[in-house]
C-alpha cells in the first residue's frame, strides 16, 4: 500500500524543475542496488478532457520518452509516490485552473492509483478535489453506438466524484485531481 507523506520526497536534480514546472527528474534506488533516474512530467492533455495533463512517471527509453510501462523495483515506493504528487501540487499550485490525471495504462496501474487514492484520502483531502473518469460510448436510437470517422466507437469521458467505496476490483478508467 502507497502512503503518501510530502515530508517524505526525493530531492529534485538540481535544475531539472524547468520554469513552467512541467517536468522534474530525481533518482529512485532499487532493490538491485543501482539508483534509476525518474522523470516525472505533465506531458500533454486530451482534447476529450480539457485543462487535464496527464502525469507520466518512470525511466526515460533511448529517446528521451518516459517509459511509463516498465516494472521498477524501488527499495521506497512511498517516497517515489509522494514526490510525483507534490510535483504535481506545485504544478496545480502554479496552474491553478489545471486538473492533473493519472492514466492506469494496466490493471495493475489503475488498482495501485485507486489504492493510492483510497489508503491517503484524508491526507490528499486536504490539497485536493478527486475526480475520476469512465468512458462510454453513446447507443444511438437505431442501435448502433458512435463511431468515430474511422468506425471505431467513439468513446466519452464521463467525469465524476471518487467513490471511496468503490472496490478495486471495479477501477476507473482514468484518475484526476485539482487543488481545493
Amino acid at each position: 500500500m502507497i502512503k503518501i507523506n510530502f515530508e517524505n520526497t526525493y530531492d529534485p536534480l538540481r535544475g531539472e524543475i524547468n520554469k513552467q514546472l512541467s517536468a522534474m527528474e530525481f533518482y529512485s534506488p532499487q532493490q538491485t542496488g543501482s539508483l534509476e533516474l525518474i522523470r516525472v512530467s505533465k506531458p500533454h492533455w486530451d482534447k476529450l478532457l480539457p485543462y487535464v495533463y496527464n502525469l507520466a512517471m518512470g525511466p526515460l527509453k533511448p529517446n528521451g520518452e518516459i517509459d511509463d510501462a516498465v516494472r521498477l523495483k524501488h527499495t521506497n515506493s512511498n517516497k517515489v509516490f509522494s514526490t510525483a504528487i507534490l510535483f504535481a501540487l506545485a504544478f496545480l499550485t502554479e496552474y491553478r485552473e489545471l486538473t492533473i490525471g493519472l492514466d492506469g495504462s494496466d490493471d495493475i496501474r489503475a488498482t495501485l492509483y485507486h489504492s493510492m487514492f483510497v489508503a491517503n484520502k484524508e491526507h490528499l483531502n486536504e490539497y485536493f478535489v478527486t475526480i475520476n473518469v469512465d468512458w462510454y460510448v453513446k447507443l444511438l436510437r437505431n442501435q448502433d453506438i458512435e463511431r468515430k470517422s474511422d468506425g471505431s466507437p467513439f468513446f466519452k469521458p464521463r467525469p465524476e466524484e471518487f467513490d471511496y467505496t468503490r472496490s478495486r476490483h471495479d477501477l476507473y478508467r482514468y484518475y484526476m485531481f485539482e487543488l481545493k
